[in-house]
């Protein structure tokens, strides 16, 4: 996993509505990118549509919100549209850029295990390196929170 100070891993992924974003192209902007689990559960819904509601104060601050998950575009383009979402989001199928930032991890729950995505948020600085790291985030104040370090970079 990508530590504080380092550069981040570049990656091009196809995005919802169709066309890609490459990260490094996205420089000198800064870039807070969010890696959740799964589309249209409870938790990442949460997410998202708190980054979604913020994104005007992102705009503001000049930062990119980007989301980043395993499912395919056709899902990020039901899950946009469903709850009105105003930021962009990646599909990984392959799980290479979530391996590349260590967000595939070996998961539990109920007694079972399974390799998941651990829900993890990167703030990237207008050059490219890692400027703050949040693991095993939780919901509620995190969109804030890193609206908050934005700012402050």
């Amino acid at each position: 996993m990508p530590e504080v100070s380092e550069t981040a891993p570049d990656f091009t992924l196809p995005r919802d509505g169709g066309g890609e974003i490459q990260l490094s192209a996205l420089r000198p902007k800064p870039v807070a990118l969010f890696f959740y689990p799964r589309d249209d559960t409870s938790g990442c819904t949460k997410e998202a549509t708190g980054f979604t509601a913020l994104r005007d104060a992102f705009d503001k601050a000049g930062v990119e919100v980007i989301g980043i998950s395993k499912d395919s575009v056709a899902s990020h383009d039901k899950f946009v549209k469903k709850h009105d979402l105003g930021i962009p989001l990646l599909s990984d199928e392959d799980s290479d850029v979530c391996e590349r930032y260590g967000v595939w991890k070996e998961k539990k729950m109920y007694g079972k295990t399974f390799m998941g995505i651990e829900r993890t948020t990167f703030l990237i600085d207008g050059e490219g390196r890692i400027a703050r790291v949040w693991r095993k985030v939780k919901v509620p104040g995190h969109a804030e929170e890193v609206l908050d370090a934005a700012r402050a970079l």
